[in-house]
């Protein structure tokens, strides 16, 4: 008996966790992913920014799960009929899985929107690859505006522009001034030379999912940091020169972060199979209609929201985390090890951290501004890796007593973090 689990991130690791737990050696379970890390999306701001080594939110499957075969690899397609898999692995060689029961949790990508320049300039943030470059390129821009005698070159290359006041954008452009600030420091040719981030969103205020009083205490804080919030306000065109908006201004900018959200992995739309708004639709128990071996979690599939009737729930890691658990209870349920249940949350709160001893936080549904809203997202986010805690608290431990690493290492370079990707959590290599 063979399960096999296409994605390893949140849905597809805890997806993966609950059947070891459960089945343990009566099925053989595999997880089909393009690395042998879950990654641990919440933190890639701090990777970015230089706080949190990178190899430290990028979890081990095979050292965590114990017992789970890792098959590396992207899968192109399901056959359902045939009951398998095809995949590519790393070293384009093709190869197929066969299965009895299928948990499709392939996650998500950048959300693309068809503005003029944005695909060609600007650099989105779902993996390491993107996190890396971002640390790399704004480093870069620091030293060449440095380098420079020309005033505009050098206030454009020391101008920053983050699209998507959400969650992710939100943090970027809350480490981004400290984390400039702290470049520029190396450099006396720099002195005086104002950083200038923009933080921009259609929406009519940051953090526009969350509960109003963390969106009012995160605008609060990045504009006590000089951040430039521009709430109903995004980009119109963009070209390597810089940026328009769409209220008519022109940015000159050579750093343009692409926040706006994601959408579901484009193995769900050649799948055949029912969407909506690209999802997969999935039963509460996350069955597939008129698939009983196959299953659908996290943000590739339209989960019903039983608290809000018609509804679905939203693309966060907390509901990824969450369904992965309740597919492999489910998935167990269906070989008869246990009882099979619908998916129902509750919803305890969002944490927002804001660097520099400033966060935002509602557990419970109680509202947290400053040094104990950090705590607990600090607390929250260690609770919620799988490995590495020790490692990521020492991090935070050595930023508070020491510099940042603000070395520019090179190795990830634009073109091999294109925004248009499928496969954000691989650099492209050719």
């Amino acid at each position: 008996m063979r399960v096999v689990i296409v994605g390893g991130g949140f849905a597809g690791y805890h997806a993966a966790r609950k059947l070891l737990r459960t089945l343990g050696d009566r099925a053989e379970t595999v997880v089909l992913n393009p690395t042998d890390y879950f990654l641990y999306l919440p933190l890639l701001p701090e990777v970015a920014s230089g706080i949190v080594d990178p190899r430290h939110v990028a979890v081990s499957i095979p050292d965590t799960l114990r017992g789970v075969r890792l098959v590396l690899g992207t899968a192109e397609s399901v056959d359902f009929d045939a009951r398998t898999v095809t995949f590519t692995d790393p070293e384009d060689r093709q190869g197929t899985l066969g299965y009895d029961r299928l948990v499709l949790a392939a996650g998500s990508v950048n959300k693309l929107l068809p503005i003029p320049g944005v695909a060609e300039c600007a650099h989105g943030f779902r993996g390491l690859p993107e996190a890396l470059y971002l640390r790399d390129h704004v480093t870069r821009q620091i030293e060449l505006a440095a380098a420079t005698d020309d005033r505009a070159e050098r206030d454009a290359r020391c101008t920053f522009v983050v699209v998507g006041a959400g969650y992710t954008g939100t943090e970027v452009a809350a480490q981004g001034p400290e984390f400039t600030a702290d470049l520029a420091r190396r450099h006396p040719e720099l002195d005086g030379q104002p950083m200038r981030w923009l933080l921009l969103d259609i929406a009519e205020r940051v953090l526009p999912e969350l509960d109003p009083r963390l969106g009012a205490t995160a605008d609060r804080v990045l504009r006590e940091r000089g951040v430039e919030v521009r709430m109903k306000t995004s980009v119109d065109q963009a070209d390597v020169e810089g940026v328009t908006l769409t209220t008519g201004d022109a940015v000159p900018t050579h750093t343009l972060v692409w926040c706006v959200g994601v959408r579901p992995d484009p193995l769900v739309s050649g799948l055949g199979l029912e969407t909506v708004k690209g999802r997969l639709v999935v039963t509460p128990e996350l069955n597939v209609p008129g698939r009983d071996d196959v299953f659908a979690c996290g943000d590739a599939a339209a989960v019903p929201d039983l608290t809000r009737p018609g509804e679905t729930t939203p693309m966060t890691a907390q509901h990824a985390q969450r369904q992965g658990k309740l597919a492999g209870n489910n998935v167990a349920a269906s070989l008869g090890a246990c009882r099979s249940r619908r998916y129902r949350h509750r919803d305890l709160g969002f944490a927002v951290d804001l660097g520099s001893g400033q966060g935002a936080a509602n557990p419970l549904h109680i509202p947290l501004s400053g040094l104990p809203a950090r705590l607990v997202t600090r607390g929250y986010h260690l609770l919620s890796l799988p490995g590495n805690r020790l490692r990521t608290a020492a991090d935070w431990a050595l930023q508070k007593i020491g510099r940042r690493q603000t070395v520019q290492l090179g190795l990830v370079r634009s073109g091999a973090v294109p925004l248009d990707t499928a496969s954000p959590e691989l650099p492209r290599t050719r």
